[in-house]
């Protein structure tokens, strides 16, 4: 293997071992989703996503959470680690993707706000159609008896369109708004030590 394979490994390996340290310190917001945690850990995904290319962006995505079930394991049967490869990759792609195309910060933020946008409107499917029916399958439960969890920390929760409304869409814009003015704000000085490490 070449050198500059090897060193690009290594950094997709360590922008993978930070993202896991971020998810790790992951917290909840109630009143925005009973079920998922917010976190920073897609910060090192798109800023090493942007050094490495997409296939580098994959990889980091996929040793952040390899360290995570081997060191946190799961509390949702996977469900959780699937929705995050799946949101992580609907985040991360097409951000990358779109700044290959236009190496600016203006190609940065373009990208990164349809990465964004990607991304919410991927959680509202996955949500509906695949993450949820088959936690529900796992764990013997129905539409009601989610609702109902939500509807806890949330009361204008009534039903799925106010779910998807008021908990899958706003959390996904949150978490994203975040992790993209963050990553608009560190990408250069964190980018600069990594590239000369690859290139060195």
């Amino acid at each position: 293997m070449k050198r500059g394979n090897v060193r690009r490994l290594t950094v997709a390996a360590l922008m993978g071992a930070v993202a896991f340290v971020l998810q790790y310190f992951s917290f909840s917001i109630p009143v925005l989703s009973a079920f998922a945690e917010l976190d920073l850990s897609a910060l090192p995904e798109l800023i090493g996503g942007f050094i490495l290319g997409p296939v580098g962006a994959v990889m980091i995505v996929t040793v952040k959470l390899l360290l995570y079930m081997i060191f946190k394991g799961t509390s949702s049967m996977y469900t959780g680690e699937i929705q995050n490869f799946l949101l992580s990759c609907a985040y991360v792609l097409p951000a990358v993707l779109y700044y290959r195309k236009h190496r600016t910060k203006q190609g940065a933020l373009v990208g990164i706000v349809l990465g964004s946008i990607v991304s919410v409107v991927a959680s509202i499917f996955t949500n509906l159609y695949l993450i949820f029916p088959a936690y529900m399958f796992l764990y013997g439960m129905s539409w009601d008896s989610i609702l109902e969890i939500c509807a806890v920390a949330s009361p204008w929760i009534k039903d799925i369109p106010t779910f998807v409304a008021f908990s899958v869409v706003p959390f996904n814009l949150v978490s994203r708004a975040v992790t993209s003015v963050l990553t608009m704000l560190l990408y250069k000085r964190i980018s600069v030590p990594l590239k000369k490490m690859i290139q060195d």
